[in-house]
């Protein structure tokens, strides 16, 4: 009996440099269900994609030349954080879909706010104090709470909007500094925290309103309103004099991108995962980014794109951050590494070497980042407020009766340089925080 060896394509299969083909009437929630999916290794690519665009103009050589290419329509970190607001829309909804508000709040406080604060403290009374003994100043001058000093510097930033960018003159010297005109900018990635938060606020909203299959007529409405408003917005309207809140145009943008992704998961388990579909809407994403049009038309082909990619790319990419989210920490530190390193010098020695070396190091930052800070704060999930008020709110929307008139048992648990770059990250990570 002669049996057939295998073909070269079956080989990769069975390595997991290949991915298999697509089951018939596959969708986006079985392609991306659990942990067995590439988002860990998407989010990665795209925080390292803000580092490398921050590196232009934080080592001298002024704007990421992306911004040139794609018409003006954004610079490569500006494309990453449409990346970031489509993936973390779409793993927000998914975690709202199975929680209460209560549960759901505190799971995104514990995503966002202890590694933000790490690095405010870590900022303010470990970097600062080194650059301010190198520059030959008392302490006394340094820890003040007038305007500029680095008491105001925690005291305006800590709730996520970011009102004080640097501390004093620190870093004003450095290419950047002398680029915004002798300004102090500490971490010029942190002002997409904010933005972010409203996201997790209007979804949270939807949460509490929403009733049976209520997120599926209130996501979808969300997203028009805020596509027609981004529609008026690139025709010149403004809305900072009708709703005040919207005053930024970047939340509109954002928040945009964001429902899109919420969108898809709420009609995850019939938006099919096909392959024709994924390479039709990564083909639009790249046209438009290069051709115009990329800020309508391409954000949601983009944001499908993505989620196809982290359910089709090969086996051996699915397992990078399946279970370490380290795509939050290299957003928090990747600016204030490369800042460090302009301050000392490392700008003279060429882009290439400048990058290469923000990477490395904002990479260490941020394992240990996830190591001694997020995932200690994440393993508090189950503890925090709300815990019988939570197992309350669900018996009481819970349309599901038994015989005996109780409720039955529900599943509770909950599982952006300047202004163009970066989002907080909401990994594969998110599903330890259910």
């Amino acid at each position: 009996m002669v049996v057939a060896s295998p073909s070269r394509l079956e080989r990769l299969r069975a390595s997991g440099w290949w991915p298999d083909r697509a089951a018939a009437g596959a969708t986006v929630a079985s392609g991306l269900k659990g942990r067995a999916n590439a988002l860990g290794l998407i989010r990665l690519v795209l925080a390292s994609a803000v580092i490398v665009s921050h590196a232009f103009p934080l080592s001298g050589h002024h704007e990421d030349p992306v911004l040139r290419w794609s018409m003006g329509q954004a610079n490569l970190g500006g494309f990453a954080v449409v990346g970031f607001f489509a993936i973390s829309g779409y793993l927000i909804t998914k975690s709202g879909m199975r929680s209460d508000i209560l549960r759901y709040m505190w799971a995104r406080f514990l995503r966002i706010f202890p590694a933000f604060w790490a690095v405010l403290l870590i900022s303010v009374f470990a970097i600062g104090p080194v650059i301010w003994f190198h520059l030959g100043r008392p302490f006394s001058s340094y820890f003040t709470t007038a305007p500029g000093g680095a008491i105001a510097y925690l005291r305006d930033n800590w709730t996520l909007t970011i009102h004080q960018w640097g501390i004093a003159d620190i870093f004003s010297a450095t290419p950047y500094g002398h680029e915004v005109g002798g300004g102090s900018v500490l971490n010029g990635s942190l002002w997409t925290l904010a933005d972010e938060w409203a996201c997790y606020l209007m979804i949270g909203c939807a949460v509490l309103f929403a009733v049976g299959s209520g997120l599926r007529l209130i996501i979808p409405v969300l997203t028009a309103v805020l596509f027609g408003m981004q529609i008026a917005k690139l025709s010149g309207a403004s809305f900072g004099k009708v709703v005040p809140w919207l005053a930024d145009a970047n939340l509109v943008y954002l928040g945009l991108v964001f429902m899109l992704g919420a969108c898809i998961a709420v009609y995850a388990d019939r938006i099919p995962l096909d392959d024709r579909l994924g390479l039709f809407a990564l083909a639009v994403s790249v046209f438009t980014a290069f051709r115009g049009g990329f800020l309508s038309l391409g954000l949601p082909a983009f944001a499908y794109a993505l989620l196809w990619l982290a359910a089709r790319l090969p086996a051996r990419f699915k397992v990078v951050g399946a279970r370490n989210d380290y795509s939050y920490g290299l957003y928090l530190w990747g600016f204030l590494v490369e800042q460090m390193l302009a301050y000392v010098g490392v700008w003279r020695w060429g882009y290439a070497p400048y990058v290469v070396l923000s990477l490395a190091l904002s990479a260490v930052a941020a394992w240990l980042s996830w190591h001694l800070i997020e995932k200690q704060a994440l393993a508090l999930k189950d503890w925090g407020p709300g815990r019988g008020i939570a197992h309350w709110w669900v018996r009481l929307r819970s349309p599901r009766r038994s015989a005996a008139g109780s409720s039955m048992p529900v599943d509770s648990r909950v599982p952006v340089v300047p202004k163009a770059s970066l989002s907080p990250v909401t990994s594969n990570a998110e599903e330890a925080a259910k």
